[in-house]
């Protein structure tokens, strides 16, 4: 048993999560599903490529499965995004397969797995190992992508139909947005007042090309943002290079979703909010004050 089997739904992930086994002897294989599938850069891949046409975790199941029997992976390996999360877990406990989350270091020794990631809302960090074939979801932008430009062989792989019929699909409101990708982001939390308020925040992430996120309560409690704008440790996990905090206290629920961005920026009209304590700058200003003034100087100096 050796080698590695990829999972991912973008090309960033699967270039990301062979980066994580470049040093695993045996073959790599990839299984791109979603957006990833559709992706002409999965033939610059250098390795043996399957692409699923779907991106529902039942689906993942079904795939991993066919390709786990076929060339008995060492490791399967992906991005800990909230399809590879459902489908992956559901896999390794059919199949009675130790699994590791929030990977952000990674090796092979003898039979076993080894790696580090944080725990007790990434205030520790812990180095375990656990016996192959093991499931590995990795934190996105730790590990060095491969950026081979070598011709892969892409096969489409197919699964077979639910024998449950689907009569109806209510979808959840999404905002189309992709924040683990994303550069700059500007994230909103309980500090704005009302729903209507958050287009300062939205005026301020157009200047910065930036993407906006979201604390637990404006997502899941008001709603006031789509379920996918939700970061934290029960929402998306992202590493920008920057990221703005305004009106968000600093929850460890919350921060746990942001601890690998390069540089955060608190902004929060209460001096001893936690968020100060980890953030690299910080504002101490009411978000209805500072923000009208910080849009009207980027705006003046766009202009120039």
């Amino acid at each position: 048993m050796a080698g590695a089997l990829i999972v991912g739904s973008s090309i960033q992930e699967i270039r990301e999560a062979l980066g994580a086994v470049s040093s695993l002897e045996g073959e790599k294989v990839v299984l791109a599903y979603g957006k990833a599938a559709e992706n002409e850069a999965l033939s610059k891949l250098g390795v043996k490529v399957y692409k699923l046409n779907s991106s529902h975790p039942d689906h993942i199941v079904k795939a991993v499965e066919q390709l786990f029997e076929k060339f008995k992976p060492s490791i399967i390996i992906g991005w800990i995004t909230k399809n590879n999360r459902a489908a992956l877990s559901y896999f390794a406990g059919l199949h009675d397969i130790p699994m590791a989350t929030d990977v952000t270091e990674l090796g092979i020794e003898g039979d076993h797995v080894v790696y580090k990631r944080g725990f007790l809302s990434e205030r520790a960090i812990a180095r375990e190992k656990i016996p192959t074939p093991a499931v590995v979801l990795i934190n996105q932008k730790v590990f060095a992508p491969v950026e081979a430009e070598a011709s892969a062989q892409v096969e489409e792989i197919h699964v077979e139909e639910e024998k449950v019929v689907l009569k109806e699909v209510k979808p959840k409101m999404l905002s189309g947005i992709n924040l683990e990708d994303a550069e700059i982001i500007v994230g909103v939390g309980r500090g704005f007042k009302k729903k209507e308020d958050l287009q300062l925040a939205f005026k301020l992430a157009e200047l910065l090309g930036a993407q906006v996120g979201a604390s637990r309560p404006i997502a899941a409690d008001y709603k006031w943002l789509p379920e996918d704008a939700w970061i934290g440790i029960s929402g998306k996990r992202v590493a920008p290079k920057l990221y703005i905090a305004i009106g968000i206290s600093g929850a460890p629920q919350h921060m746990a979703g942001v601890m690998n961005s390069k540089i955060i920026v608190a902004i929060n009209k209460d001096k001893s909010a936690p968020i100060f304590k980890q953030a690299d700058y910080g504002v101490v200003a009411d978000l209805y004050q500072f923000l009208p003034v910080l849009i009207k100087k980027l705006e003046e100096r766009k202009k120039k």
